[in-house]
């Protein structure tokens, strides 16, 4: 009996955990309206990490991305596509067709995102050079997928038609959704596998995590090692009869597969879903340096502000965040002169400094510039990750530049 998880992405999504249905294809927002609150991996982190920022991220602020971003999702699909790729009929001994396949369909999702990419409201400049990256990583997961079935190190060019079809064989759900019964915890699980014994027989499942960021040194982190154990815990709580379950990490960047073990964490699961109700009054803020660090919501957020200004946090040195006024702006030559402030109050409010400093915008950071000033903003602006080891500071493609808008604690947004 297969496992009760949903394979591709390109299909109908059905509920997983009381057999397998067929249901029409829906938007996401419309899709995830009707499930009501749902907790996911990725969300129940950064609940963890702050639980204003989780917050946060359910208000439909503008949505940001990166490079980065990108380059994991146009990995991702390719493998989903070179993974379903239909072979009916093709020469079992045919060689030769892996980089042709894998070249084109990484080309197809890299135009695609490219075009999701500048749709995003914050983006960063598109960088043609990561290419070479992405498709290093394409080849780093194909390596993966062979080790599988004792090919490693092969030679894509020398991969056989028969061989990647042993490689399809194994290969039980690719980006399969994973949802309790109750509907309230939910994971997409970027490939599970089967692992045979000498007769054939399924004796084991493997739950694979594709990951496009850096290798680990060291032991997983907590986090990665617990996204890694909801997949496999919810698989098995959803198929009460199962085999060994083992769940991996697969960085492609290496290759390198590293197994996540230790105990179930549905149960701090559904906590950490009770908790997240959604709420129309902000959660708590729980700045640190971890939680700020990456944030995308600190131009709704005074608190990150007020810590920084607390002499609590580490100092920032060559990249910092920071709120300004604009008394000046060239937006032609891409100049303005910009005056620290302060915080005034734990809502946001903001003190001039008297501090002065001339910044160049570059790229997007230039776009949002000259946004704020075609639309007559008065108030403080958010600078971010700006390089201000220099007496100019530079506002690169890669900065935000937004209206300071940070939400009250009583969830009154203010304009």
């Amino acid at each position: 009996m297969p496992p009760k998880c949903f394979g591709r992405r390109t299909l109908p999504s059905a509920h997983i955990g009381r057999g397998i249905l067929s249901v029409a294809q829906t938007d996401t927002a419309s899709k995830y309206s009707k499930r009501g609150h749902i907790l996911s991996p990725s969300a129940w982190n950064r609940f963890e990490s702050c639980p204003r920022q989780f917050w946060l991220s359910k208000q439909r602020l503008p949505r940001k991305t990166s490079m980065a971003a990108a380059i994991g999702t146009i990995v991702h699909a390719s493998i989903e596509d070179i993974i379903g790729e239909n072979l009916t009929g093709r020469d079992p001994k045919e060689s030769g067709w892996m980089p042709t396949l894998a070249n084109r369909v990484l080309r197809k999702r890299w135009e695609e995102e490219k075009e999701i990419f500048f749709k995003t409201p914050r983006h960063p400049e598109w960088k043609d050079s990561e290419w070479d990256n992405a498709k290093n990583q394409q080849y780093g997961a194909i390596e993966l997928l062979l080790t599988k079935v004792g090919a490693s190190g092969l030679d894509a060019n020398l991969i056989t038609i028969k061989l990647w079809r042993q490689v399809q064989r194994i290969i039980l759900s690719c980006e399969g959704e994973l949802r309790s019964t109750d509907g309230r915890l939910m994971g997409r699980m970027d490939l599970l596998l089967a692992k045979f014994d000498a007769e054939g027989n399924i004796i084991g499942w493997v739950v694979a995590d594709l990951k496009t960021g850096k290798v680990p040194t060291g032991p997983l982190k907590p986090t990665v090692s617990r996204q890694l154990r909801f997949y496999r815990d919810l698989l098995a709580e959803n198929n009460k009869v199962h085999p060994e379950i083992t769940a991996e990490g697969w960085y492609t960047r290496g290759p390198m597969v590293v197994e996540s073990k230790g105990p179930s964490v549905l149960e701090d699961a559904y906590t950490a879903w009770e908790l997240s109700q959604p709420s129309e009054i902000p959660f708590e803020a729980q700045p640190s340096e971890e939680a700020c660090g990456f944030c995308d919501y600190k131009a709704w957020c005074a608190h990150w502000w007020n810590w920084r200004h607390s002499g609590k946090s580490p100092p920032q040195r060559m990249f910092v965040d920071a709120v300004v006024l604009i008394e000046r702006a060239d937006v032609e030559k891409g100049a303005a002169l910009i005056e620290l402030c302060t915080p005034k109050n734990d809502e946001g409010g903001i003190i001039p400094s008297g501090k002065k400093f001339g910044a160049v915008f570059e790229g997007p950071a230039l776009n949002s510039l000259k946004k704020i000033v075609e639309d007559d903003w008065k108030g403080a602006v958010f600078l971010g990750s700006v390089k201000a080891d220099k007496n100019v500071w530079r506002v690169g493609n890669w900065c935000d530049v937004l209206p300071w808008k940070p939400i009250p604690d009583s969830g009154i947004k203010t304009d």
